[in-house]
């Protein structure tokens, strides 16, 4: 998928489509991950849709839950749906800045072949 440090760099319009297509499956996996937990809480512990999906985005973050999770079974999803939530926040984020920090190291890479 990426190019080797031996070959020129990336033309831009290649490397944007390559940045959109990232960001494209960064939004579909954060859209899904979110409406997957929104209807957990939903289901099981009653909450509204904004509160759930509020619920899923603060959880993701790390920042923790909204209001008290009151059944067994609402806990047991919200640990499991925290650890999946924080994997899931961080393969996002290395989905969408892997192709720039490619590219930057790329470009260094090319520049330090140039001088010597």
């Amino acid at each position: 998928m990426y190019e080797h440090y031996r070959q020129p760099l990336m033309p831009r319009k290649a490397f944007y489509l390559r940045m959109l297509r990232s960001i494209l499956v960064s939004i579909i996996l954060l859209a899904t991950s979110v409406a997957v937990g929104a209807i957990l809480f939903r289901s099981i512990e009653g909450y509204s849709w904004i509160d759930a999906a509020l619920n899923c985005v603060l959880m993701m973050t790390g920042v923790g839950t909204v209001g008290v999770v009151n059944t067994q079974a609402g806990k047991i999803v919200t640990g499991i749906y925290s650890i999946f939530s924080t994997l899931i926040f961080f393969a996002i984020l290395a989905m969408i800045f892997t192709p720039l920090l490619h590219r930057l190291l790329h470009k260094f890479h090319l520049d330090i072949d140039k001088k010597a």
